[in-house]
């Protein structure tokens, strides 16, 4: 395979346990200058498909780090890049052939700019890829690495903040792929609500009875009108129903906290 290494980008990831999706993450980062994976101790194949890309010339360097949480570990990841330009992706994403074609082509530091934002496309189960007219999430992700950080006090959704102007990048989107059973998500949405709960508890934050009941109403209407998941039929219901239940839990949660529960949740 011809691999050309010219950009300026440095890309990260970090991973555990991800060998159905990580592949396609790094085919997709194929011109970047280097590729940092960061594995917070992976006890399936991961290591052995990321060994395989290393074999075909990609410019990968696998780094074991225990995990530290999602806003720490990523700021580890970002750390250890040598690149003035940083690209972070998560394991389960990938950019298309014309995003990653333009962004290595692209003179980065004459856009006027210290960070990007791309938009980011959401898998739904029974649906595929929700169609252009469904809000577009876009998402921080390509940044001077000496102008950028993250919030290491965020326990979850955590995000790149940049000291200066950020555009939109228009030549192309990146894509996020899990199928996740049902109950998978549903766990995933139970971790994240104890997460979200202690990092509102720890600022200060409380609820109300008046959040308990529409804080998960106003959520649903939010992804399903708002933001036109309607469109995608029974999946993009789901998507909001979904997004109801974590607005619901994170709530519930933190009440909970301010009663005295333990926060391990």
């Amino acid at each position: 395979m011809d691999v050309s290494f010219k950009s300026q980008i440095s890309a990260f990831i970090i991973c555990k346990n991800e060998m159905d999706v990580i592949g396609r993450c790094i085919e997709s980062l194929k011109g970047c200058r280097e590729i940092v994976i960061v594995d917070s101790g992976s006890t399936d194949a991961t290591r052995d498909v990321v060994g395989r890309y290393e074999a075909q010339g990609y410019p990968i360097r696998f780094i074991e780090h225990r995990w530290e949480g999602y806003a720490k570990q990523k700021q580890f990841a970002l750390d250890q890049t040598a690149g003035p330009w940083c690209l972070s992706l998560d394991a389960d994403e990938r950019l298309d052939e014309r995003t990653s074609k333009t962004l290595m082509e692209t003179d980065l530091d004459a856009l006027g700019a210290v960070g990007l934002r791309i938009r980011r496309r959401d898998y739904l189960p029974g649906f595929g890829y929700p169609p252009r007219q469904v809000h577009a999430h876009w998402l921080l992700r390509l940044v001077r690495k000496d102008r950028a950080h993250f919030d290491t006090s965020a326990l979850v959704h955590e995000a790149i903040h940049c000291d200066g102007p950020v555009a939109k990048f228009t030549g192309g989107e990146m894509f996020h792929m899990r199928a996740l059973t049902a109950e998978q998500e549903a766990q995933k949405m139970d971790e994240y609500s104890s997460l979200k709960a202690l990092e509102k508890f720890a600022r200060g934050r409380r609820t109300s009875f008046g959040r308990l009941m529409f804080a998960p109403l106003l959520g649903f209407l939010k992804v399903y009108v708002m933001q036109r998941y309607l469109l995608c039929g029974k999946a993009g219901f789901i998507y909001a129903s979904f997004a109801a239940h974590y607005s619901f839990l994170t709530e519930t949660k933190l009440y909970r906290l301010s009663l005295g529960e333990p926060q391990d949740l």
